[in-house]
């Protein structure tokens, strides 16, 4: 049997991060799919071979996952480029999307194409052990042990057609296990604990704290006591960033005329560090600031109104974090509605990598702390 290769994946509704084996590779596509029906034209065949992998993913994907099966689709860049580029929409569900399964088994076949699976002619045959996550309602609603069955036991094949360098290359995808954890309970795993899962953070282990998770389309609260997520206090809600990106992204379009590819686009106009909250228009740098405040201080005011609300039904609280895309979006926002309001104890990550990867890092360190438990367990069964 093909030895199985660790994967820890975050699909989030901007991007999806990855990361494979001993931390040797990781990935962040922009989580973008358009479906296409033929073989997208390539203007020379030298062009597919200096170009990045990254900038075409073109693939047929075979699975019985899927409610849609055997369509061919453009995905990340490539996607953000095509007139029907689907992202996500507020009110999915993450574990029912094809779009979700679609992602994941992109990232998972772009990293067997350069792993070391077992490959006849074209054909790799890839064996995957995979930590990921669902947002906190979905798990309480039960919806991880379904998406966990839909993947195990199955064979998943993508199929790389015009892709540069993989051209032509098929990949099954076999899971060996599939763990699925609630993402409030990873972010904690992720503040407390290093790689080995050693405590790194003495401080907050016995604190009583929240974990506000912003994504594309919910935002999670975990509460934390006892070192443990409190399952019946935690709260899952139908609010996230995308619906105020795509209200951004169509105002630029009509006030300006100005056509911009994806969401993703619209995070970097409201983040980069030079020129923030400016577009070019024919050429010349126009500050869309009126746009971005106007709609992201909106969204920020509920999303404040929701850790009020949290923070009311646990009065002990001693710090609440805001992690993901989202709270990195809202950061600035966040800080001065609460400096002016109630001003609880609240910290976000300044490093964004940190907060956007944070969910992936959780995952890693709990699916390779699994793999060593069982592994140990099968060297001694006794002590076990």
């Amino acid at each position: 049997m093909t030895k199985s290769r660790i994967a820890a994946v975050d699909v989030g509704n901007d991007s999806i991060k990855a990361i494979f084996g001993e931390l040797e590779y990781e990935l962040n596509i922009p989580n973008i799919v358009a479906r296409d029906t033929e073989d997208r034209p390539v203007i020379g065949i030298e062009e597919l071979d200096t170009k990045e992998p990254m900038d075409g993913i073109h693939i047929k994907v075979h699975s019985p996952a899927l409610k849609e099966n055997n369509l061919i689709y453009r995905v990340g860049n490539l996607a953000a480029k095509s007139n029907n580029a689907a992202e996500l929409d507020p009110g999915s569900s993450k574990s029912e999307e094809d779009q979700t399964l679609i992602m994941l088994f992109a990232a998972l076949a772009l990293d067997a194409v350069k792993g070391e699976f077992p490959r006849t002619k074209n054909v790799i045959d890839a064996n995957y052990t995979l930590g990921t996550g669902l947002p906190l309602r979905e798990v309480k609603e039960g919806k991880d042990a379904g998406y966990r069955s839909k993947l195990i036991g199955s064979v998943h094949q993508v199929e790389f057609l015009v892709t540069p360098k993989y051209q032509g290359l098929k990949v099954n995808i076999k899971f060996t296990e599939v763990k699925v954890y609630p993402e409030g309970f990873a972010a904690f795993i992720n503040l407390v604990m290093d790689n080995n899962l050693k405590i790194i953070n003495k401080d907050l282990i016995d604190k009583r704290i929240l974990i506000q998770d912003i994504g594309g389309l919910s935002t999670d609260i975990a509460v934390i006591k006892n070192r443990n997520v409190d399952d019946d206090k935690a709260q899952g809600f139908n609010l996230g960033v995308s619906e105020s990106l795509e209200a951004i992204r169509e105002e630029i379009r009509t006030k300006h005329g100005v056509e911009l590819d994806s969401r993703r686009d619209v995070v970097e106009i409201i983040t980069r560090k030079n020129n923030r909250n400016h577009i070019m228009v024919k050429g010349s740098r126009t500050s869309v600031h009126d746009i971005t405040d106007r709609i992201l201080l909106d969204l920020a005011k509920k999303e404040y109104r929701l850790l009020r609300n949290v923070w009311s039904k646990n009065s002990q609280t001693e710090i609440c974090y805001f992690v993901g895309g989202g709270s990195h979006v809202l950061k600035d926002y966040l800080k001065t509605l609460n400096n002016n309001l109630d001003g609880y104890n609240i910290e976000f990550f300044e490093d964004d990598k940190e907060s956007i990867w944070m969910m992936a890092n959780a995952y890693y360190k709990l699916i390779t702390d699994f793999v060593r438990r069982t592994e140990k367990q099968k060297a001694d069964p006794v002590k076990s």
